[in-house]
């Protein structure tokens, strides 16, 4: 492990960037799409089943803990998390669906759930809606929640529990302006009357007794993590401009500024602070800068004031937002622990927002057990209607992730790891539509095995029902019915969770002090430092080594060694980054188990150890992994996932590719990879491939592969699939 120290923020070092010219992405011209579904029903005659990684039932021999800084089992045996979250409706299946999707989410080798955004009225959540208030849970949809955690449960598959996430309030709370608060972002740190609302809450769901279990949630070993609240920060929000009490309009969207009632409480709070925490001095200072009288209260800064204000006045105030946060995590933490009895780990809150500095939140979160970040590569940016505040539209850039590797989900994440906690990534995905989606997941699984990460959760498997649903893509983030996600879900266990993919040799960390975290904040129209906002730290640094922060209490972040090189590859030898200057790039994953192609595999150095592609699809992820605990050349079956496209039938793009005209409707349609690729360094007199449905089962008949001088040449795309099972003899 080596830790660089040296000068402070204020010191500017060299920069490490690749700028890549434009060029085509790959899809110039439309490509054929045929139907290929997703259907939540019986596996029976499935030939995926990776439900032997788990060890069923979940928890069964106490609770997962943490030993050298990472989860693991009560023996001391190390974990990782292949999860999905579950949301709203999707939490709370009926209970006659509840075994099938704990069944397929097994056999896919998912082995942890987050139930997220299930703190809201039935049927989207497990609130009463006949109330008047929100203090109260509904039976039936809590027994929804029971029974489908006891199935989950039953075939080896945690459960991570959120408490804080999109409740919003009712006149009988008893919270101000509660019209006005949407999901109360920011205000939950301090307003007395929310605290209270969470502890009640907390306390009422963690303290329920779930009789298929027959445990309380407080001390059922099966639920691994619980999670205080999710994308709320105060120093966010504050950084956002979403603490100066200009809000008037009723029902806001997610990220609304807080009415003037709260704005004035806060302002009167962080006066008592300065009286407080600060020195007389100090506040005359602030004070005369502020340009306010002797017995007036000090305004606080809005974002468009950062610039050009004093670093003491700035730390300061920066220092009063964090200290907020600290108080209430550790607080909380402390009421669960002391009061409800919790016994599982806690996490406090995400990283999620990495075109800011996030270090003013790790700083908070990563007092608790585990430290957690979000991310999704081209999120979808919302249009909405000025009157009404209604979304009415969404754009995205819909540009392949591999072409920009400095700007990579893998890179976004690696900013916020801490040195000797666990680190989980409950929240990302390429959310659909995109058209290079099928890159996303074999790169993460791959790279949050390198990095040594503790978790991965996609986001979501559903905001709905999906048994007996029709077979179409609902929304940006669903997985259930998205053939080419699903699929690759079940290979990419392989890669993380049996961990195929080798921990890099090297930890590089970076320490900070405090100071440097506060002038972070002021850092966010340094584009160039985006996502790390630490100067002289190159950004391809995580596709190397393993990255870490040691410490928030200094030394200041020293210089680092440049990195100029491509493609990128990690200190393994087993990843590969590659960019061209006509705008291309690949991913080359490579290891004894588990190897795949992503990106343009037109490059010629689109091959592995054991793969060669000659395919005719411009932008592909075709991923090959031993179904045994033995090497690729080894193995007697191996699982083969061939990836592009997918959209639901009759989906109509604008013009410019960056939004739809048409969501299309069922079934769902996938871009067929064609052509062959080579099987190689396998000693075999016969190798039999047979395509495989969305479910799993047999496609078809058995196609053999053809010997030749450079191995087995397997054909594709002469059935739709997206995978096969390859039989080795």
């Amino acid at each position: 492990m080596r830790t660089f120290a040296g000068p402070g923020l204020c010191k500017v070092f060299g920069l490490v960037g690749v700028f890549l010219a434009s060029g085509s992405w790959g899809f110039s011209q439309e490509v054929e799409l045929r139907p290929f579904t997703v259907r939540w029903e019986s596996l029976e005659g499935s030939r995926i089943d990776f439900s032997g990684l788990l060890e069923a039932p979940a928890g069964r021999d106490g609770f997962i803990t943490i030993r050298n800084g990472h989860l693991a089992r009560p023996d001391g045996r190390r974990i990782r998390f292949w999860g999905v979250n579950v949301s709203g409706r999707g939490c709370l299946p009926p209970k006659e669906h509840a075994a099938v999707i704990a069944e397929r989410l097994a056999r896919w080798g998912v082995n942890c759930v987050r139930f997220h955004f299930f703190d809201r009225p039935a049927p989207n959540g497990i609130i009463d809606p006949t109330r008047d208030d929100t203090r109260r849970l509904d039976p039936e949809h809590l027994d929804r929640l029971d029974y489908f955690v006891a199935q989950l449960k039953a075939r080896g598959i945690y459960t991570d529990l959120n408490l804080n996430v999109a409740r919003s309030y009712k006149p009988g709370d008893g919270v101000r302006d509660w019209e006005y608060l949407g999901f109360a972002k920011g205000l939950t740190y301090f307003d007395p009357v929310l605290l209270e609302l969470q502890r009640e809450y907390a306390r009422q769901l963690l303290s329920h007794r779930n009789p298929y279990t027959g445990n309380e949630y407080r001390v059922e070993p099966a639920v691994a993590l619980i999670e205080l609240v999710n994308e709320n920060s105060l120093v966010e929000a504050w950084m956002d401009g979403r603490l100066r009490g200009t809000n008037t309009r009723k029902n806001p969207g997610t990220w609304t500024d807080i009415t003037a009632s709260y704005a004035e409480d806060l302002t009167r709070l962080y006066n008592r602070w300065l009286e407080e925490k600060v020195s007389p001095e100090i506040r005359r200072r602030i004070r005369e800068e502020a340009g306010v009288a002797e017995g007036e209260l000090i305004p606080r800064l809005s974002p468009d004031q950062f610039a050009k204000a004093s670093a003491e006045r700035f730390y300061t105030e920066a220092r009063f937002y964090m200290e907020i946060e600290r108080e209430y995590f550790t607080s909380m933490q402390k009421f669960l622990r002391e009061e409800v009895g919790v016994r599982q780990l806690i996490i406090g809150n995400s990283d999620h927002g990495h075109s800011k500095s996030g270090y003013p939140i790790v700083v908070g979160t990563a007092l608790l057990d585990v430290v957690d970040g979000h991310v999704y590569w081209q999120h979808p940016s919302y249009i909405r209607d000025p009157e009404t505040g209604r979304t009415i539209g969404f754009r995205i850039p819909n540009t392949p992730m591999v072409v920009d590797p400095l700007r990579s989900t893998v890179v976004q994440l690696a900013r916020t790891p801490v040195l000797g906690k666990p680190y989980t990534v409950s929240e990302v995905n390429h959310p659909f539509p995109h058209q290079f989606a099928c890159e996303g997941i074999p790169i993460l699984a791959a790279y949050g095995a390198f990095q040594d990460w503790d978790g991965i959760f996609w986001y979501t498997l559903a905001h709905q029902e999906v048994v007996g649903v029709e077979s179409r893509i609902a929304g940006h983030f669903d997985l259930a019915f998205d053939p080419v996600k699903m699929c690759q879900l079940a290979i990419g266990t392989l890669a993380f969770l049996r961990e195929d993919i080798a921990p890099a040799r090297e930890v590089i960390t970076r320490s900070y002090t405090m100071e440097q975290v506060w002038e972070s904040i002021r850092l966010r129209d340094r584009k160039e430092l985006y996502p790390f906002f630490t100067p002289g730290f190159p950004h391809a640094l995580p596709l190397k080594h393993a990255v870490r922060v040691s410490s928030f209490e200094g030394p200041p972040t020293g210089s680092f060694p440049p990195i100029d090189e491509n493609p990128i590859c990690s200190d393994t030898g087993q990843l590969r980054w590659w960019t061209t200057s006509d705008g291309k790039g690949l991913v080359i994953i490579d290891s004894p188990k588990w190897q795949a192609v992503v990106g343009h595999v037109q490059i010629p150095e689109a091959r592995t150890e054991n793969l060669a592609l000659d395919v005719e699809n411009s932008f592909a992820a075709v991923a090959i992994a031993s179904l045994e605990n033995r090497p690729i050349t080894k193995a007697k079956e191996l699982l083969l996932v061939a990836c592009g496209q997918v959209a639901n039938q009759g989906q109509r793009w604008n013009s410019q590719r960056t939004s739809l005209e048409d969501w299309g409707k069922a079934p769902t349609v996938i871009e067929v990879i064609t052509g062959s690729l080579v099987l190689k360094g396998v000693n075999a007199r016969q190798v039999d491939v047979q395509p495989l449905d969305a479910q799993g089962r047999p496609l078809g008949e058995v196609i053999p592969a053809k010997q030749i001088a450079d191995g087995w040449q397997i054909p594709l795309g002469k059935v739709t699939t997206v995978w096969y099972l390859l039989t080795v003899d």
